[in-house]
């Protein structure tokens, strides 16, 4: 009778995590999400379009983009680097996230 109930409360443990792990990859795309979107947006913005365009024709820095681009991975292993960059991209989206909501 022990073991049932130990298991019992062994598997609400581990249910609750996984919701919460859930939960909070939920809200870390959304934040990844809301921050493409006001990106979006904002290239587009009058005082950015002319530089933007600028520097889309610019092919050395295209070429620096694509270098910088080159470090970076989407595997589900991702070393320090891409971490880093993910946490900053969250942390700017949760920022984005709770100024406009």
């Amino acid at each position: 009778m022990k073991k049932i109930i130990l298991l019992m409360v062994f598997s609400i443990f581990i249910f609750s995590f996984e919701a919460k792990a859930q939960m909070s990859a939920t809200k870390d795309a959304q934040y990844i999400a809301v921050l493409r979107a006001v990106v979006n947006y904002k290239i587009d913005d009058e005082e950015n379009i002319r530089n933007i365009e600028r520097l889309r024709e610019d092919k050395r820095f295209n070429a620096k983009v694509q270098k910088m681009l080159d470090k970076l991975s989407n595997n589900r292993s991702k070393n320090t680097t891409n971490r880093r960059v993910l946490q900053i991209l969250e942390q700017a989206g949760k920022d984005l996230y709770n100024l406009l909501d």
